[in-house]
């Protein structure tokens, strides 16, 4: 991870745990790093480097429209009369250009200033991750920041620009938990999903289908309990009510931007229109709140180390843990379930055979290792995270004047303005990627791997790490892992899988009609 402070990267640091009937082991094999490279001593003809050509500046299109109507209008456009992606495909063909002005949700009378510049295209998008260009304080939800009274009273470090006061020490406490439970990731996934797994079998045996996402979210929040806590949050005065919990909070939080399938007059003129009261979550969060504080004393002795408060270590704990990997793995789960069973049985067949072959080669273990040698299952991951990035909204305020690239113009941005980039539109460009539309499950085997720095999802690019110095997922490499995990576990138990698919608040809905069980 972040490799200005020795970072605790996740990748090859994890122990073997799961057994295969298959138990012959390998030899380890080593290989000497190249570290140099011989070249002909024959002089070569210098060629004179071609100056680049330089875009025409041109003005921003688009406007807010009139005040109040203006943000109201385009709120109704971007909910329901066109929905999200149509709300930006129609603006582009408008003004023929993929960057341009408009207002974002959720507007009056929740977010004081809806007008931002929308960044639409994989050139222009990157731009809100250099943090010495833009600002990152209070943006992690658009254009409006939910009550600090949901977090305990705290600015947490979502919300932090890395100049200010607190962030470093919390994205070092950040590293420091992942480091130090590395060891039980793997054998706690196993743990957890095998239960899942097991649920989903026998409700599939009695009612010909079964629901992925609530069996997802208990074992997704006991899986971080007892891997990252150690502690199992069902033996706890917490049960079994974490998800639920958790989910109530963050629709206090998010729930201007959610389409909650309410009839609109009520969905819009209330909670899109005025902001939750926190006192009626209040409950609820001090039940997470003090199972954290409980199962975290060796991170919060961390905290005092680093200078920072038990309290706001705790209550970033609890978001961190909540909000970023839970409501992660909540969202994104299903939906790469979703794109590898669209896919189809090839694929599936490709993925158990390479799968199988690898873990078998490496003593029937589900190894770091093991993991590296599955370059189209690494692949199937990557491309899941292209095409439907969890986090699909990205926020950053110009720090001073700008100019701003797109494939075929420049634009110059003053400073003070809201950046806006809609992710899935810059990891589909088509300017970058071929068939961008498509889920194309071996896109980053081989020389595809070059395409990773357009893989966005975790704000920065997949082949960049997290440091303390930048806004990038402290977690990338967890988040990667799990999901990782996810397809080996399934199809070291499944040949192939069938599911319907619906909508839901929060990324998609899926439903299980079929799990056949591994044959080979």
């Amino acid at each position: 991870m972040a490799a200005s402070i020795s970072s605790p990267s996740l990748q090859l640091q994890f122990p073997l745990t799961r057994k295969s009937p298959n138990r012959n082991s390998s030899p380890p094999l080593f290989f000497r790093p190249i570290t140099r490279a011989s070249v002909s001593e024959r002089p070569s003809l210098s060629v004179p480097p071609v100056a680049p050509v330089e875009l025409p500046l041109h003005k921003i299109p688009g406007d807010y429209g009139l005040p109040l109507i203006g943000p109201i209008k385009d709120r109704l456009d971007y909910f329901y009369n066109q929905g999200r992606d149509e709300f930006f495909k129609s603006r582009i063909q408008k003004y023929q250009s993929t960057v341009f002005r408009t207002n974002m949700p959720p507007g009056p009378f929740i977010a004081p200033n809806p007008q931002v510049v929308a960044l639409l295209d994989g050139k222009s998008f990157p731009v809100l991750f250099d943090v010495t260009k833009v600002e990152k304080k209070d943006v992690f939800t658009g254009t409006f920041m939910p009550s600090t009274e949901l977090t305990g009273g705290y600015r947490v470090l979502s919300y932090l620009d890395p100049s200010e006061p607190g962030h470093e020490q919390l994205k070092r406490l950040m590293f420091f938990l992942l480091k130090s439970r590395r060891d039980k990731v793997i054998p706690e996934f196993q743990s957890s999903y095998a239960r899942l797994f097991d649920t989903l079998e026998k409700e599939l045996a009695t009612k010909g289908k079964a629901s992925f996402g609530d069996a997802n979210d208990q074992a997704a929040f006991n899986f971080l309990g007892r891997s990252l806590y150690g502690t199992n949050p069902a033996n706890t005065k917490l049960g079994l009510d974490g998800p639920k919990i958790v989910q109530k909070w963050v629709l206090f939080q998010l729930s201007p931007l959610l389409i909650l399938g309410l009839p609109k007059p009520i969905e819009d003129g209330i909670f899109h229109t005025f902001r939750l009261p926190p006192a009626l979550v209040k409950s609820d969060y001090q039940r997470l709140y003090e199972f954290f504080y409980d199962s975290s004393g060796f991170v919060l002795d961390e905290a005092d180390r680093l200078g920072l408060s038990r309290e706001e270590a705790c209550h970033n704990l609890l978001f961190a843990t909540c909000f970023n990997s839970f409501g992660g793995m909540k969202i994104f789960f299903p939906n790469m379930l979703k794109w590898i069973g669209r896919a189809g049985v090839k694929l599936h067949t490709e993925l158990a055979r390479e799968i199988r072959t690898a873990v078998r080669s490496n003593g029937g273990e589900v190894t770091m290792r093991a993991m590296e040698q599955m370059a189209l299952m690494k692949s199937v991951v990557y491309e899941a995270f292209r095409i439907e990035p969890p986090v699909p909204s990205q926020y950053g305020k110009a720090k001073r004047d700008l100019v701003i690239e797109s494939h075929e113009k420049r634009f110059k941005v003053k400073e003070g303005e809201m950046l806006f980039g809609y992710q899935p539109f810059a990891t589909k460009d088509p300017k970058i990627f071929e068939r961008a539309e498509e889920f194309v499950g071996d896109r980053f085997v081989g020389e595809g791997e070059k395409l990773l720095k357009h893989v966005l999802w975790s704000n920065g690019p997949e082949n960049e790490n997290p440091t303390v110095d930048n806004k990038q997922c402290v977690g990338k490499d967890f988040v990667m892992l799990v999901s990782r995990l996810l397809v080996v576990e399934l199809f070291l138990r499944y040949d192939s899988f069938e599911i319907q698919v619906g909508a839901s608040p929060l990324g998609s809905s899926v439903t299980l009609t079929s799990l056949k069980t591994a044959s080979f």
